[in-house]
């Protein structure tokens, strides 16, 4: 039996705010795939659950130990069919394919509440996370270049997108 098999996905709920702070935190922390500094407490997460951006948790055993979110990609109403988005996985649960069933629910998520893209920053330095999402079809389409600094050092990002077929007209 594979580890993978152990693993479900749903949709989260203000019980999983804590879990999801967690994880959020650790990946603030490593410094390696977001800017932010600020810790996330779990009222925080709260606000991201209710509306119309799906958040996704992931399950190991009834502990949560990915999650992925969607958000507002722009407060303009010309936008409102794009999604932003952000996908993490708990370091002890890195390599058992989390982070690949959470995107996948999300992208099933997103699409159902109907959006037609999904689109996000990347690290350029962050190869496992670029070559997840190039496996699921999403497209790099540009860079930007000394986007922001972090620990002193100038980081790029790649900025990534997919279509979703069912809401692209």
């Amino acid at each position: 039996m594979s580890r993978r098999t152990g693993l479900r996905t749903r949709a989260a709920t203000r019980e999983d705010c804590a879990a999801i702070a967690n994880i959020y935190n650790a990946g603030i922390a490593e410094r390696r795939s977001t800017f932010e500094t600020r810790p996330r407490t779990p009222e925080d997460i709260s606000g991201w659950l209710g509306g119309r951006h799906p958040v996704i948790v992931v399950e190991d055993e009834g502990r949560v130990v990915a999650f992925a979110s969607s958000g507002a990609y722009s407060p303009r109403e010309c936008y409102a069919g794009i999604a932003d988005f952000s996908v993490y996985v708990a370091p002890e649960a890195r390599g058992l394919g989390a982070g690949r069933l959470a995107m996948e629910a999300l992208l099933e998520a997103v699409e159902a509440a109907g959006f037609h893209k999904l689109t996000s920053r990347v690290f350029a330095t962050n190869t496992r996370s670029r070559a997840l999402l190039a496996s699921l079809g999403f497209r790099e389409v540009g860079m930007h270049e000394k986007h922001a600094p972090m620990e002193g050092v100038w980081q790029d990002i790649v900025v990534v997108e997919k279509l979703l077929p069912a809401n692209v007209r």
